[in-house]
């Protein structure tokens, strides 16, 4: 920067997350002038590498490592050291990867629009201000706390980052919110050896899945430990000495709960409250997010957002795909949109992992279709023996067909290795791959990937 506090680039980047990154990498490597703004050393690579997916499938792999004989705490201590090197590692070689192209340069601070092309950052050397032709909006989300009366003031309340990197194991851990998260962090720590309860504030337990996919997930959890109670409306939270007391009604009774963390696990919200849209003339809805049309362009044409922040699906891998409509807009035909994304896979990784894709019988039957419904227990499937191999044969396989054309509307694969199977799955659906072919297909043995040849031939019709 040397003594100027200007700067002027081809391309500002504003947040380190996975699709902006990808596309400073690109365009830097064509020679453009790239700078990228992030406020915090240790968000070099965004959320997944340093708070999200790597150290918290990381937390997965080492909790289910304790043997009985373990310590809790010391166990739980190492991990996390091990889980906290990971991520160092990889935030290393995220700031390395773009820091090595010699057009794109990093920048830690917080960074604010002064109008639609330019933005003031501050900076450790001091106010520095940025202004670019072409600007990407990629600051991700951050956690939602519920308005409940002293949560959000509690010494014992903690997000999913905060507790992913102390090293102290909560003796007692509750959550608030059943979705994703919450179960992720209800296995993790359940495993870990912290008693955890699960405060759902709907009626249901996974309402978005079948009633059946749902039940044998609880069925798993509960079995772990893990107590999960519905429609739980949180009244109040109150500190203690030791910890906290959620105060909760449930089925119209008042009811206590005492923890030493609280966590709030209830979605995260689009990162744009400091970003200054205003002065860009760029529009939000009204969850915040930044308004976007299906090539992501925001209400300025010139201005971009990606990732989070845009209110789509809240997947690294969705931001991935982000990244690849702004190159095509800006350096292909323009054609790709996110209107192309069809039969996209999501998992939740408690263990066994849940892995869904399309929708549910549920709602395909409300869609009018006539259907044929495939579903097996995995201790049933005989052409799997890797479940036994590996020691996990909980769990259900389900899929949902389309009675007239033998196209799989969806799957939900609740089993060891379901976060690859259903990748197979989704793949099928965009190419009209038909359920026939996929029951009869030649899969490599032994493997997970192999029960669908026999769940696919336990096909009834449902209609």
């Amino acid at each position: 920067m040397g003594a100027t506090n200007t700067l002027q680039a081809d391309v500002l980047v504003v947040g380190y997350g996975k699709g902006g990154k990808t596309v400073a990498a690109k365009l830097g490597r064509l020679g453009k002038r790239v700078v990228l703004v992030e406020r915090s050393d240790r968000m070099y690579g965004g959320t997944c590498p340093n708070v999200g997916c790597v150290p918290t499938k990381s937390l997965v792999h080492h909790s289910r490592k304790r043997r009985p004989e373990d310590d809790p705490q010391e166990w739980y201590e190492r991990s996390v050291a091990k889980v906290q090197a990971v991520a160092k590692m990889m935030r290393d070689g995220n700031y390395e990867g773009l820091t090595s192209i010699e057009s794109v340069t990093v920048i830690t601070g917080r960074a604010t629009f002064v109008d639609p092309h330019t933005v003031r950052v501050e900076a450790g050397d001091g106010p520095l201000t940025i202004s670019a032709e072409t600007i990407l909006i990629n600051t991700g989300s951050e956690p939602i706390v519920l308005d409940v009366p002293g949560l959000r003031d509690s010494q014992y309340l903690v997000t999913s980052t905060d507790l992913i990197q102390t090293t102290v194991l909560p003796r007692r851990l509750a959550i608030i919110g059943g979705g994703y998260l919450g179960l992720e962090f209800a296995s993790i720590y359940g495993q870990f050896g912290s008693k955890v309860t699960v405060l759902e504030t709907g009626p249901e337990f996974l309402k978005h899945l079948d009633d059946d996919i749902a039940a044998a997930a609880e069925e798993i959890l509960r079995d772990e430990g893990v107590e999960i109670v519905t429609d739980a409306q949180i009244i109040e939270v109150r500190d203690g000495d030791s910890g906290a007391t959620v105060v909760y009604e449930s089925q119209g009774r008042q009811q206590t709960l005492e923890a030493d963390a609280v966590l709030a696990a209830t979605g995260r919200a689009p990162a744009t409250r400091e970003l200054g849209l205003g002065a860009a003339g760029v529009a939000t809805t009204k969850r915040g997010a930044v308004r976007v049309d299906e090539f992501l362009r925001t209400s300025q044409p010139h201005i971009f957002a990606l990732g989070d922040v845009n209110g789509g699906p809240q997947f690294t891998y969705i931001s991935l795909d982000d990244s690849r409509i702004v190159l095509d807009q800006l350096l292909g035909e323009g054609r790709r949109s996110t209107a192309d994304r069809v039969a996209i896979p999501h998992t939740v990784f408690i263990t066994p992992p849940l892995a869904t894709v399309g929708i549910t019988e549920r709602e395909a039957r409300a869609a009018g279709h006539r259907l044929k419904v495939a579903s097996q227990p995995v201790a049933e499937i005989l052409a799997m023996p890797r479940a036994y191999a590996v020691e996990e044969t909980r769990g259900i396989m389900k899929f949902v067909i389309d009675a007239d054309s033998d196209e799989i509307l969806g799957a939900a694969l609740l089993s060891v290795d379901a976060q690859e199977i259903i990748n197979t799955i989704a793949l099928a659906m965009r190419h009209g791959v038909k359920a026939t072919e996929l029951r009869d297909a030649v899969y490599n043995h032994p493997t997970s990937t192999e029960a669908v040849n026999d769940v696919l031939a336990t096909v009834v019709r449902a209609d």
